[in-house]
């Protein structure tokens, strides 16, 4: 009798062993959350190197962004990455003469997440960014110099509060996402200083140490993902507020958007998970 308890208490330690074995080498997968956006809406700018006028019009814009887990800690860590571009068309007041903007940029992302807080369901990450932007803003009327380029580098904090629920049947994803650009590099001119100038020689104090005494900016995304099996179509809201203050000149733009989204979780399967147990970690949804 006392063989037959120490074989069972054998087995049972040997088929702990082998379970506790397989589930650590259990293969992690991590699909990337990927999204494109289109965005439309309405658009504020003032750039006082070219006009000392606030010209509105529309403002639309494309972009992608894509979140995984990280191959480190995938359950406490996410980065994200994307890039985007947007073209404004805006006038005058009076409505004689109107002025572009293109701008681009591309921005990466590091972020600790924290699951299920306050309430299942609600997910917050916090972390740094690192941002580069810029472009050219382009007013025909303007005699000296028609064109103000813009370029930044910078250095700055994201976040994501993320919620899953349902509306009815269908289940939703909300997501809210602040981009504060906190310290880096920005181009400008002095007051009054042509691009030809430049071009001569005059390459002294073009570059400007950008903080919040002379640059502020922010990002805010308010979105809804509806999944709609493996398609996700996202509807949301998008605002920015960038502003610079240097050399005597003031740039002011401010864009408030609609946006629509479509994207999904994508996931690359190795072949050894065919016969090697897998555990999913999604970054978002």
């Amino acid at each position: 009798m006392r063989r037959l308890s120490t074989i069972i208490i054998l087995l049972a330690l040997v088929a702990g062993v082998r379970a506790q074995t397989t589930c650590d080498s259990a293969v992690v997968l991590r699909p990337i959350a990927s999204m494109f956006m289109a965005e439309v809406g309405h658009a504020s700018l003032l750039d006082s190197y070219l006009t000392p006028v606030t010209y509105g019009g529309i403002n639309v814009g494309l972009s992608f962004t894509a979140t995984r887990a990280t191959g480190f800690a995938p359950e406490r860590w996410v980065r994200q990455w994307g890039f985007g571009a947007d073209f404004s068309n805006v006038e005058n007041q009076v409505g004689n003469n109107d002025m572009q903007s293109l701008m681009a940029e591309a921005q990466w992302s590091m972020m600790r997440r924290w699951r299920d807080v306050w309430q299942p369901g609600l997910q917050l990450m916090v972390g740094g960014m690192a941002r580069l932007r810029g472009g050219v803003i382009y007013n025909a009327a303007n005699s000296n110099n028609v064109v103000s380029v813009k370029a930044h580098v910078a250095l700055g904090l994201t976040g994501m509060a993320v919620y899953h629920t349902r509306l009815w049947r269908l289940p939703v994803t909300l997501a809210y996402q602040p981009t504060l650009p906190v310290a880096g590099v920005f181009f400008s001119p002095d007051y009054d200083e042509s691009y030809y100038e430049m071009y001569l020689g005059n390459h002294g104090g073009l570059a400007h140490f950008g903080w919040w005494g002379n640059r502020f900016d922010m990002t805010n995304l308010v979105a809804a993902d509806l999944h709609l099996g493996g398609t996700i179509l996202r509807l949301g809201y998008r605002n920015r507020f960038e502003r610079s203050w240097v050399s005597n000149l003031n740039t002011h733009i401010t864009t408030h958007t609609l946006v629509v989204g479509l994207g999904g979780d994508f996931l690359s399967v190795p072949r050894k998970t065919v016969t090697t147990p897998a555990r999913i970690i999604s970054s978002i949804y």
